[in-house]
């Protein structure tokens, strides 16, 4: 086992009813005064921010409600919204949604935190936080695993990019997860959370000296999972137990737990979202356009850890490395086809894609500024190759 430091302390709340103790757990972390945010109308047609607010005022607690979050999070929003309180004593910060409401709220604390640095100086990695308020999730979407994970990811319209930054201050100090909340989630965007996820095992699984008992047996089982119970939840919305089984690995295969003792690569998040900031690409659908093509560019890096993949998470019973590794992302490719997701990146954007692989290239590589991948390092050709084979 290699040598890791693990430290995940979100506090989850679990199961049917949960959102009513979400003014109970703001104040237990010293709330007094919590900006609430989040997406669209949907939270509150369903009556979860009536649920939300009512916990708030049950404990005594003041709250402002700001929604308009949209996928893909939008620095310029999150910049408004902390311009917007800045000053006005907010002491929590409370994301009611999926990623993208949680990703911002994380944002909007560390922003009414802090004066130091313009925001879009930690996304570009030039600085880390040194201070942000606490913030907490009631989740709506089991996908990105944002309420336990460490991470924040914004899109800076101006500019075109997509990035994120990893910062202990970024985790939620509890996560409210009621699967009957994702009920009302269309089919495309439960697919899209279903990838993604896999997605989060997936980057941490193919990893260089991944010689870790442990963390692959808790790897393969968690895939297992996601892809036996995804493909249940689509077929039947309201599946609790499959709701349930996927919204909990949302959290664990993105709160750093798979990916212990080993370098994640994270190469295919990095191929979409260019897409995602370029297109506006569902981050789910982006995933599932770009991986096969990965997977088939760099498998030859390690033969045998995709053979591994195959016949743990697959069944694939093919003696031959070669063989398996080939057949396991066959069958990643056709799980993502029978979720409707693009597998190409035509299906994922149209045929406009063709014209824009050089502007793809340049937005994964920060213009030429860096490589990506820690399973294969990919430079800018290898990036290139890959795009064009996705098409």
């Amino acid at each position: 086992m290699n040598s890791f430091s693990f430290w995940s302390p979100t506090k989850v709340i679990f199961g049917t009813d949960t959102a009513k103790q979400a003014g109970g757990e703001v104040k237990a972390f010293g709330g007094k005064k919590t900006l609430v945010l989040y997406g669209g109308g949907s939270a509150v047609k369903s009556g979860l921010m009536d649920t939300v607010t009512g916990s708030f005022a049950a404990e005594g607690i003041e709250c402002f409600c700001v929604g308009g979050i949209q996928p893909n999070p939008l620095l310029e929003y999150v910049l408004k919204i902390i311009d917007d309180y800045k000053g006005k004593g907010i002491d929590f910060v409370l994301g009611v949604g999926g990623g993208s409401v949680i990703d911002s709220a994380k944002a909007v604390a560390v922003g009414l935190a802090t004066d130091e640095l313009p925001m879009w100086d930690y996304f570009l990695r030039k600085a880390l936080p040194k201070t942000a308020l606490p913030v907490g999730a009631v989740l709506t979407i089991a996908a990105a695993g944002s309420e336990t994970s460490d991470s924040c990811v914004v899109t800076n319209q101006a500019e075109g990019s997509k990035r994120g930054f990893n910062s202990p201050l970024n985790r939620p100090k509890f996560a409210i997860m009621d699967p009957v909340l994702t009920y009302s989630l269309p089919p495309y965007h439960l697919a899209c959370g279903v990838v993604d996820m896999l997605m989060h095992a997936l980057e941490r699984y193919f990893a260089p000296d991944a010689d870790n008992a442990v963390t692959d047996e808790l790897s393969e089982a968690a895939m297992r999972v996601v892809v036996k119970y995804g493909r249940k939840a689509m077929d039947d919305l309201t599946d609790y137990k499959a709701r349930s089984e996927i919204m909990w690995a949302g959290s664990i295969t993105h709160n750093g737990l798979l990916g212990l003792g080993q370098a994640m690569d994270f190469s295919v998040h990095q191929f979409g979202s260019p897409l995602s900031a370029k297109y506006d690409t569902a981050h789910g659908a982006s995933l599932a356009a770009t991986w096969p093509s990965w997977a088939r560019y760099v498998y030859r890096s390690d033969v045998a850890r995709f053979a591994k993949y195959a016949k743990t998470v697959w069944g694939i019973a093919v003696a031959d490395d070669e063989a398996a590794a080939k057949a396991g992302i066959a069958a990643t490719e056709e799980y993502f086809r029978l979720l409707g997701m693009p597998t190409t990146l035509t299906e994922a954007v149209g045929e406009k894609v063709k014209d824009d692989i050089d502007a793809l290239v340049e937005l994964c590589t920060y213009n030429r500024t860096r490589t990506i991948g820690a399973f294969k390092v990919l430079g800018y050709d290898d990036i290139k190759a890959i795009y064009q084979s996705a098409i």
